[in-house]
């Protein structure tokens, strides 16, 4: 039967995953044999993996007759490495940046180093973008996580409560291979982004309707413009998501085909869960990208409806400004020191002036009012 998860999240776990009556297993220690059914998979935190890499390059050479090569345990060993895909004749490598809502990944042994903070609205700084590592070998799957990685844990779970009786009679699959088993918690790392999305697009719609509104005077430039930054970044990593996806794709077609129907179903359904995970990579990408343009839309928006609303005012004292420049002219000529003026010196001289004036202003405001010079401005 398979043992109960602790409470405290181990640095190291081992199961030992068979189709048989056993199911999946986990251990204590690192396996000294593979199943004769099924494989082993070896989860550990980076950091334990630095300090217990003697004893698992042991456990590898044991147990599939190799071990990593250097540059390959110092891509799993770089926290800040991007996403890619490699293989040798023994086993093929992914590193996978996950987009997870979760802390920064930080060093054991100097919690107070952390990596480089996200700026941006809250939901962008709490989305990690560490790195997760798959070594695939043919009857073993070595996985090296962030500190604390939730998604080693929620799949752990997920394995051990597979083998109860509730979960076979629902049709719940353990994965068939270590390759089966690593698409799948790469999709589990994609589908955990795709549940930001409301959240994510829920805080740029705030802006967009900030930015929008008739009146307001918009302050909250530095995160807007952080968030443009910070979404082109999250759209390199998913192109270098989908980049390493997409080699494995083309590195399993290479693959010598199965001497079994059952080998070949098997590559087969691997080939289709390969595709499906890079389709769920297309789907962040799109949104990601779709997100950075509305951003980049609501700002040119914004300074457009500045602009309309300063022409607006512009022409507004363009037009009052030609409504009194007759009436300048006016005072100006009756103004100037000459002796004799027409109706200067009459009694009815200053009203008939003031009546005309008031005429003109009436005709010349009536003109631009029906031309809407001097509209309202709706919003």
């Amino acid at each position: 039967m398979p043992r109960a998860s602790c409470a405290k999240p181990k640095a190291v776990r081992v199961f030992t995953i068979s189709a048989g009556s056993q199911g999946v297993v986990e251990t204590e220690a690192l396996p000294t044999q593979l199943p004769a059914q099924g494989f082993v998979w070896i989860a550990c935190a980076r950091r334990e993996f630095e300090v217990l890499q003697a004893q698992i390059q042991a456990s590898l050479q044991l147990l599939c007759g190799t071990q990593l090569v250097d540059l390959h345990v110092s891509d799993l060993l770089n926290n800040q490495l991007p996403s890619h895909y490699d293989y040798t004749s023994q086993y093929d490598m992914l590193v996978f940046r996950r987009l997870a809502a979760s802390q920064s990944e930080t060093d054991p042994a100097e919690p107070a180093q952390a990596r480089m903070k996200r700026s941006g609205p809250p939901v962008l700084k709490r989305i990690d973008t560490s790195p997760v590592g798959f070594a695939v070998f043919d009857k073993l799957l070595l996985t090296v996580h962030p500190a604390d990685c939730a998604v080693r844990d929620a799949y752990a779970s997920r394995l051990l409560n597979a083998t109860t009786a509730e979960s076979r009679s629902s049709g719940v699959k353990l994965p068939a291979s270590p390759a089966d088993m690593m698409l799948r918690i790469v999709n589990q790392i994609v589908d955990g982004y795709l549940e930001l999305r409301r959240e994510l697009t829920r805080q740029l719609d705030h802006w967009q309707s900030e930015l929008l509104r008739p009146g307001t005077r918009f302050t909250n430039w530095s995160s807007v413009l952080d968030a443009r930054l910070a979404m082109h970044q999250l759209d390199e990593i998913c192109e270098d998501q989908r980049s390493a996806v997409q080699d494995w794709i083309d590195s399993v077609e290479t693959w010598p085909e199965g001497g079994t129907p059952a080998l070949v179903r098997e590559r087969e359904l691997l080939k289709v869960r390969s595709r499906d995970v890079l389709e769920h990579i297309e789907r962040v990408v799109h949104h990601v990208r779709r997100m950075e343009q509305s951003a980049e839309t609501a700002v040119q928006m914004h300074f457009s409806a500045q602009s309309n609303r300063t022409n607006d005012i512009m022409r507004t004292l363009t037009a009052l400004t030609a409504i009194f420049l007759p009436l300048n002219l006016i005072t100006g000529f009756f103004g100037m020191n000459f002796e004799f003026m027409p109706f200067l010196h009459t009694s009815t001289g200053f009203w008939w002036t003031a009546g005309f004036m008031v005429l003109i202003v009436a005709v010349v405001g009536t003109v631009f009012w029906r031309k809407q010079y001097i509209a309202r401005t709706r919003g």
